[in-house]
């Protein structure tokens, strides 16, 4: 979370949404807007059917600061989306409301996790959260001449959320059928993984992509980009040198760094190695 200096917010109240109409969904993107992040609202409608997004209003009922809490199975919960209005930042928002969803989680006796950028991890460091690995955001933007490929339909998903769940050590089968079941999304197969690239804001996001194996992982993203016509983002463990070559030679430029951290007992322990890009610092 950036700050800036400003006075305290008075009567920070956090509160759980329960209605997430037009107007509340608006609101919510035109935080994602300020901040420049790439959610859309198919974003918030996920958080909203499978998890717990809470809100800070100003005096005039306006969202002015939000947090996520996502659920997954069998002890665990992503903490995302702790976005602040950028007018009021540094007035105690985006810790209230971390503070709301990291207690939310807690209460349901989970380990809290999540993907923080540089600042974050600064501050996360001081509520106990320990660094598991680090990856990087590359970002390529869009093609001249090329065609988008064809989006069929995604088909079972029961085996992939098995192989999804053996690498993060979490299950999270409606996350991925959300994912991959939106109009604009793509599911991308191949015998020893698989990818998801849907729609953003600024950028179509590769992942998770999830391989058995780096050159397994390499062949899938070489598909997609030859693909893609359009700007793309991807979100790549630091330790994949094949694939950090491959994209820096399809015009890939790293953007932005992630921590992976985790707070809690029983830290889910998935085949990592299986992970070459994460489903997005929202999801995991």
């Amino acid at each position: 979370m950036a700050s800036t200096d400003g006075a305290p917010f008075p009567d920070v109240a956090v509160e759980a949404l329960s209605t997430f109409d037009v107007h509340t969904l608006g609101m919510l993107g035109d935080l994602v807007t300020q901040s420049g992040w790439n959610q859309t609202r198919d974003d918030w409608a996920l958080f909203a059917s499978q998890g717990t997004v809470h809100t800070v209003r100003d005096g005039v009922g306006r969202i002015v600061a939000s947090g996520a809490v996502l659920p997954m199975a069998p002890a665990g919960a992503w903490i995302s989306m702790i976005l602040v209005d950028p007018a009021l930042r540094g007035r105690g928002l985006g810790r209230a409301v971390f503070e709301q969803c990291l207690t939310t989680v807690q209460r349901g006796s989970r380990c809290a996790l999540l993907d923080a950028t540089p600042a974050g991890e600064k501050l996360y460091t001081r509520y106990g959260f320990v660094p598991l690995w680090r990856s990087t955001r590359w970002q390529r933007a869009a093609l001249a001449g090329a065609h988008p490929a064809a989006r069929p339909d995604p088909g079972p998903l029961d085996l992939l959320a098995a192989l999804d769940a053996e690498a993060v050590g979490l299950a999270r089968p409606a996350v991925l059928d959300h994912l991959a079941q939106r109009a604009d999304s793509r599911m991308v197969r191949h015998a020893q993984g698989f990818a998801v690239v849907r729609a953003g804001r600024n950028a179509r996001h590769i992942g998770p992509l999830i391989a058995t194996d780096e050159a397994a992982a390499a062949g899938l993203l070489r598909d997609i980009a030859d693909s893609e016509p359009g700007p793309l983002f991807i979100d790549v463990p630091d330790d994949r040198p094949l694939l950090r070559e491959q994209l820096a030679a399809a015009g890939f430029a790293p953007q932005r760094t992630f921590a992976r951290m985790a707070l809690g007992d029983a830290v889910p322990q998935g085949q990592t190695a299986f992970i070459h890009a994460i489903a997005g610092p929202e999801y995991g």
